[in-house]
């Protein structure tokens, strides 16, 4: 895309809309020149043109004339009382020639995320800079957020000219080191232009004061830019809903993500690979013979096709991509750490499937762009990671469609968005890969032991007794005639876990690792009794998740933290204490609690013998047998 040229030959007319963004460091001023574009576009009403001198007044008594522009945007009172913008501020407005929707994001680096929302759906960005600072590093991971979110247009508002005297060669300086840093990122489209937002110098007007500076000023620049830099080229519908409203209809409800198609166009339903033809596109307004991006419509197959929600209808000829792994930038967003291999909800477009994070390739200094070495990825931090879902799904690359190439992760307990991501390109690895079938499965190994397999996952503290009721447990199966295996924690890390500590981030993969071991050894007939610490219950929900309805009963060995220390088998305890080991369960390093588990022991006043038989008349009972006595 060619730069934005000081001319409005680009500009479009009538009630197109841009969505753009306000970025910059702290106190370069962008509450102020918002404020201005909006007064100079004469969107400030004459009652709230009242009450901006009142409260300039009241603020700057020195100058009882002067408006604070600030105070139009900057909304939430801690923001008025800092002196600096929190949360996004969204203002919408509009000149004779556009509307316009901006975002005015924060600056400082704990808001990172805030950003990152504003910029997600913005299709230019305008970054202010202190003419007497130049480019800080602030600036610099603002740009990298912009570009990191798909922006690549952006209007660079070197501010505060007044404050060096319009001096032309110190504008010439930022503006090149600028253009620089945006090439390096991939933004195609620069503009840069001389401000003094409080006076209104090319905001929304071009300037007396900067006679060298001949370009249009920035509501010109705003009128003129692509608003369709940032859309899809090739026809995408991601399926929102199935409207069936009787017998007789049956459409596919959603908003066309890129393209544009026709009555009689062939399609394809993706991830399936289904083919069909646009029988009829239904809007509220009557049928239309075409639909294109942005186009909230439902489109009617002129056969019989399985469609879902999350599926997506594509341009036959150009359908998109389908694959399960990806390498995608997260940006996380979450209070609690991003950990490898923990399970999380990612939902792309219409459609939310399971996903893990497999491995954080590294993360980026977002204030320098240097790749880091990373094993974790904390609020506000970017890394390059690898993803595995478990459905495939039909996708884009990032850059050339926004809809199906962004989502968002989602804590799966709390259901709280923690992260949000940018997918690159498929790892094709998993493509050359095939589930070999066998002629024997899981209900014919189990028949041949004359039993139906499930797996027992012991919970609790060290020291709670897991191990010792679950040997217990499986010398009484044994002697009813049961084919079991017990998968000890501390034993699996002498060989398949070797290799972990117990970092958070060593711990999730301790426990997946156990899990899919169990699953293959209920898969194999077994029943399978698992003992370890398992902390999270995110890993053992991932766990319970290998597993059938009924297959997975979770056993809580309920033991006061003050009852494992006093009996401390292995002295681990007082070692934590002295700081001799580190990251210790109940000591420095959190238990989570089972809250539904199959069965709960509380191991007080109870011999384990009575525990374990507990166990196993829960287990039988899940048979639909009874204990033998």
């Amino acid at each position: 895309m060619a730069a934005l040229e000081p001319t409005l030959a680009g500009a479009q007319a009538g009630t197109s809309l841009l969505r753009f963004i306000t970025c910059g460091s702290v106190d370069d001023g962008k509450s102020t020149l918002l404020g201005r574009l909006l007064y100079d576009a004469g969107m400030v009403p004459d009652d709230q043109l009242a009450a901006l001198a009142r409260d300039s007044r009241k603020l700057h008594a020195e100058d009882p004339e002067a408006l604070d522009f600030s105070l139009l945007t900057d909304g939430l009172d801690a923001e008025r009382q800092q002196g600096i913008t929190i949360d996004v501020a969204y203002r919408y407005f509009h000149s004779a020639r556009r509307s316009f929707i901006v975002a005015d994001c924060p600056g400082h680096e704990q808001y990172t995320r805030n950003m990152a929302t504003g910029a997600s759906n913005a299709e230019l960005a305008v970054v202010l800079v202190d003419a007497r600072k130049g480019l800080l590093p602030q600036t610099r991971r603002h740009t990298y957020i912009c570009a990191l979110m798909g922006i690549r247009q952006v209007v660079v508002a070197v501010n505060k000219m007044d404050l060096v005297d319009f001096r032309e060669d110190i504008y010439a300086a930022i503006t090149h080191e600028y253009r620089e840093l945006a090439a390096q990122l991939g933004i195609t489209s620069v503009h840069c232009l001389p401000v003094v937002a409080p006076g209104g110098d090319n905001v929304g007007r071009r300037s007396a004061r900067l006679p060298w500076y001949q370009g249009p000023c920035l509501l010109e620049l705003l009128e003129a830019a692509d608003t369709e830099a940032t859309q899809a080229r090739e026809f995408r519908l991601p399926v929102q809903w199935v409207n069936r409203p009787d017998a007789n209809f049956r459409g596919y409800a959603g908003t066309v993500s890129g393209g544009r198609i026709a009555v009689g166009g062939e399609v394809v339903v993706q991830p399936a690979m289904r083919r069909a033809r646009i029988e009829r596109i239904v809007t509220a307004d009557g049928d239309l013979s075409e639909a294109e991006a942005g186009q909230a419509v439902t489109l009617t197959l002129d056969r019989e096709v399985d469609v879902s929600r999350g599926d997506v209808i594509a341009d036959a000829a150009r359908p998109a991509p389908v694959a399960d792994q990806f390498a995608a930038h997260v940006l996380w967003m979450g209070d609690e750490p991003l950990l490898p291999n923990r399970a999380y909800w990612l939902k792309i477009g219409t459609r939310t499937v399971n996903a893990r994070i497999t491995t954080i390739k590294h993360k980026v200094d977002v204030n320098t762009q240097a790749e880091l070495a990373a094993r974790r990825l904390d609020l506000n931090e970017v890394g390059y990671c690898n993803i595995d879902l478990d459905h495939a799904i039909a996708f884009e690359r990032y850059v050339d469609d926004r809809t199906l190439g962004g989502f968002i992760l989602i804590d799966r307990q709390t259901n709280a968005t923690v992260g949000c991501g940018m997918l690159d390109f498929a790892l094709r690895r998993a493509a050359n890969v095939h589930w070999q079938h066998t002629d024997l499965d899981k209900d014919a190994r189990s028949t041949s032991k004359g039993q139906r397999p499930r797996c027992l996952w012991f919970t609790g503290l060290s020291g709670a007794g897991k191990s010792t009721i679950a040997n217990l447990v499986e010398r009484r199966l044994h002697a009813l005639g049961y084919h079991t295996y017990m998968l000890d924690g501390d034993n699996l890390r002498h060989g398949l876990n070797k290799d972990l500590g117990f970092t958070p981030e060593a711990r999730v993969e301790n426990v997946r690792r156990v899990a899919e071991v169990a699953h293959l050894m209920v898969d194999a007939g077994l029943i399978v009794l698992v003992c370890v610490i398992s902390p999270y219950q995110s890993e053992r929900r991932f766990a319970r998740g290998l597993f059938g309805d009924d297959e997975f009963l979770e056993v809580f060995v309920d033991t006061t933290l003050e009852e494992c220390e006093r009996r401390d088998p292995k002295g681990l305890y007082r070692k934590a204490r002295a700081g001799e080991i580190l990251n210790f369960t109940g000591i420095d390093s959190p238990y989570e609690a089972p809250e539904a588990a199959e069965l709960h022991l509380r191991t007080t006043g109870l011999r384990a013998e009575q525990l374990a038989e507990q166990v196993v008349e829960q287990l039988l009972g899940s048979l639909g047998l009874h204990t033998p006595h």
